[in-house]
């Protein structure tokens, strides 16, 4: 498994940005009331971010030689998964969250209540998920290969 490009979260962030924007511009204009985030949102990101780096850490210590513990192969590809997925989503989010500021922010009157402020916990919590979510992956990675000793590769050019 390859790890997460660069690329890959930046597209989704921007796409995650053009659909928070335009979903609140759209419900907007037919009258619908915009979305605003739950609290529960940025907690519940929060958590999930926790545990992920929580599910990595055995990982990283087993990869490390740190612990005599033997890891199961099929364990460690889940939390891989796992961690790709919320490094992914949590990229999403942080588009949708700053889309979602950037409509509220453009508004010639601002919105009552704490509006504001839930939209910029959701993001901060949607950016501490994609954080979290690429430590986890670097965490479950081999370290490389020195099979420089090795007699079977010594005819090998490295160029």
């Amino acid at each position: 498994m390859n790890r997460t490009r660069p690329t890959s979260l930046i597209g989704l962030g921007v796409v995650g940005l053009v659909v928070g924007f335009l979903g609140e511009l759209g419900a907007s204009a037919t009258g619908m009331a915009v979305f605003i985030p739950p609290a529960t949102l940025p907690i519940t990101l929060v958590a999930v971010a926790i545990i992920i780096v929580a599910f990595a850490v055995p990982i990283r210590r087993a990869v490390r030689g740190r612990s005599s513990r033997r890891i199961d192969p099929f364990q460690a590809t889940r939390v891989v998964v796992l961690a790709k997925a919320c490094g992914l989503s949590g990229a999403l989010l942080t588009g949708a969250g700053i889309g979602v500021l950037a409509y509220l922010l453009s508004r010639d009157v601002l919105p009552g209540g704490n509006s504001i402020l839930l939209t910029v916990l959701a993001t901060v919590g949607a950016v501490v998920l994609l954080v979290a979510g690429l430590i986890a992956e670097s965490f479950c990675s081999l370290p490389p290969d020195h099979d420089d000793d090795d007699p079977e590769n010594a005819h090998v050019d490295p160029r």
